[in-house]
């Protein structure tokens, strides 16, 4: 379906015209004239597959209907982390670009005091991280009374990351009535629950089978003994000639020691993870894209959001604990009608990592053994240590420490309670 068969305004359609798109994809064009509507939405869509500009279109539209003389905030869109906030922030800005529409961005790590100030001058649209908005609800700098439009984006993550209990708090002091968008990649039972509570009558929308990979995904599992994995990593970028490369590890620490010795090899990297200030963040990810980092060493929270035009290639130097963080990791490579590599290093200690994954995917992974990084069959696998926490796979103590101040929230982390054998993936906060 081409945009201007969708209802949306001139100056909408001119600003789609101008960044060269004709075309709706399959969530744009379900999503849009739902949303245009006023129905509230439930969408199942990865990053990547369009959803942004799905809601972020209508919602321009509807804020071109009436406007409030004090500029109060009138839309308020939900996202796990910084980057995302940055770059839903960016989307609203570019298709808004012949509107009167302010947005603001709004997330921790940052001083807030700007924030403040933007807020006091008036804002149409702010794009938030939960924790450091429930800071400026607490202290009294933002009125959400006349919030028209919510959206909750990437759902799905913000109840892995533990938000739960602070997307429940913000709810409970928007005003009723208003329209409200929910998208998330998977459709949990956390998440029907929470759509249960705040959605009135949703439209349901579903364009990507749950836990679907992408099949322009060309995927490789290579066997290597743990302490060679950074050699491998170096061999095949440098004999592949491989430009841009997005490589996950499980933990900061681990990013940052991989980076130093690819940087060694004389491959330049750079880390993106939740101890980073914002400004190195977006920093690393915009050297990242021009080309002047040929590696990207990322961990899945900080990494959730990204979106990296024609990334070729992503490494998987260590398998993740969650199944479908997998799925969500080689979800950035192979979009916009590209062909994309996932390529995953696996040591004896993965294994049941890996089989966790096949068993999600339905499939069974090709293995390649590279000439000369052959596994040494004598090597018994050993417990993985994650953050260094417990060996199981729930992670340790020290897994969500602090993370919700690092990678978006404005506030300390609750108590440690229960997390010795909750998996990493149900309330937690890592990255």
């Amino acid at each position: 379906m081409l945009f201007n068969e969708l209802g949306l305004s001139a100056e909408l359609l001119r600003a789609v015209h101008e960044e060269g798109y004709e075309t709706a994809t399959p969530v744009q064009a379900q999503a849009i004239p739902e949303i245009l509507r006023g129905r509230d939405i439930l969408a199942g869509a990865q990053t990547g597959t369009g959803k942004t500009a799905a809601f972020t279109l209508p919602l321009l539209q509807h804020l071109q209907s009436g406007k409030t003389p004090s500029r109060k905030v009138r839309a308020l869109v939900l996202t796990p982390t910084r980057e995302l906030a940055a770059q839903v922030s960016e989307s609203v800005r570019t298709y808004g670009r012949y509107l009167p529409t302010r947005v603001l961005q709004i997330f921790g790590g940052v001083s807030i005091r700007p924030q403040i100030s933007k807020l006091r001058e008036g804002v149409d649209v702010v794009v938030a991280t939960p924790g450091r908005l429930l800071d400026h609800i607490n202290q009294g700098t933002i009125d959400v009374s006349k919030v028209e439009v919510l959206v909750l984006d990437e759902a799905d993550r913000m109840l892995d990351m533990g938000f739960i209990r602070d997307i429940r708090k913000i709810l409970a002091v928007l005003p009723e009535g208003r329209q409200n968008l929910l998208f998330s990649a998977t459709f949990s039972d956390e998440i029907r629950r929470l759509s249960r509570d705040f959605l009135n009558s949703p439209a349901e929308i579903q364009v990507t089978p749950r836990n679907t990979t992408v099949e322009r995904i060309t995927q490789v599992i290579h066997p290597v003994d743990k302490r060679r994995k950074r050699e491998l990593l170096s061999h095949r970028i440098g004999s592949g000639n491989w430009k841009q490369v997005l490589v996950f590890t499980r933990t900061k620490h681990g990013a940052n020691r991989l980076t130093g010795q690819l940087n060694t090899d004389g491959i330049n990297a750079a880390a993106i993870h939740g101890n980073k200030s914002q400004g190195a963040r977006t920093k690393a990810l915009s050297e990242f894209k021009s080309g002047k980092i040929r590696v990207l060493v990322a961990t899945d929270i900080a990494a959730r959001g990204l979106d990296i035009d024609k990334l070729p290639y992503v490494v998987n130097y260590e398998l993740p604990h969650v199944p479908e963080d997998y799925v969500h990791r080689i979800g950035r490579t192979a979009r916009a009608g590209q062909d994309g590599h996932a390529v995953s290093l696996v040591c004896v200690d993965e294994h049941r990592l890996l089989k966790d994954i096949e068993k999600l995917l339905g499939t069974r992974l090709e293995q390649e053994i590279v000439p000369g990084y052959e596994p040494d069959p004598s090597i018994r696998a050993e417990p993985i240590q994650n953050g260094g926490g417990s060996a199981k796979r729930g992670g340790g103590r020290g897994a969500g420490k602090g993370a919700r101040h690092n990678n978006g929230g404005g506030k300390k982390p609750a108590g440690r309670s229960g997390a010795r054998k909750r998996p990493p993936n149900r309330n937690r906060r890592t990255g």
